[in-house]
């Protein structure tokens, strides 16, 4: 049997699933059951869209609901206070410049789930956060990209 992945995320990122879940589970679900009653009670099912709309919404609540329970069963929390503190790791604040001249630019980088890059958090999936996870504080990194390469030089490493 295969090794289940694990999902490397802040306990700030795990709190928030564990709401999610408990969002969907609670609220959510009752609301879409709900509304599967009232639609069946329309009478005939299968020129029914209302029903059909209740039963995709939750088909995907269900899934999302398993996805997250996976996600959680499978964390892996990260503590960055215990990685060097100029390493870059899930859980730290990274500043960069890319080479010979851009501006500097500062990402926080989180797990998958907590990923949100309109406010500065990447994924430690995706290809800047792989790139530069593990090195440090004044290393030039080269950085593979769908675009091509680009070589960035680490400025400043900090725990969130």
């Amino acid at each position: 049997m295969a090794e289940d992945k694990t999902y490397p995320m802040t306990e700030e990122g795990k709190v928030k699933l564990e709401k999610e879940l408990e969002d969907l589970r609670i609220n959510q679900r009752p609301e879409i059951i709900n509304r599967i009653k009232i639609a069946r009670s329309y009478g005939d099912l299968s020129e029914n869209s209302e029903y059909e709309s209740a039963k995709n919404e939750q088909s995907l609540l269900e899934n999302r609901i398993k996805t997250v329970e996976h996600m959680l069963q499978y964390a892996e929390i990260i503590d960055s206070d215990k990685i060097d503190e100029t390493e870059v790791s899930v859980g730290k604040i990274v500043t960069f410049k890319e080479l010979p001249d851009e501006e500097p630019e500062s990402y926080t980088i989180v797990g998958a789930a907590e990923a949100d890059p309109m406010v500065g958090k990447i994924s430690n999936d995706s290809p800047i956060a792989k790139g530069l996870i593990g090195h440090h504080v004044d290393e030039e990194v080269a950085i593979n990209i769908p675009a091509g390469t680009m070589t960035v030089k680490i400025l400043k490493v900090e725990n969130v």
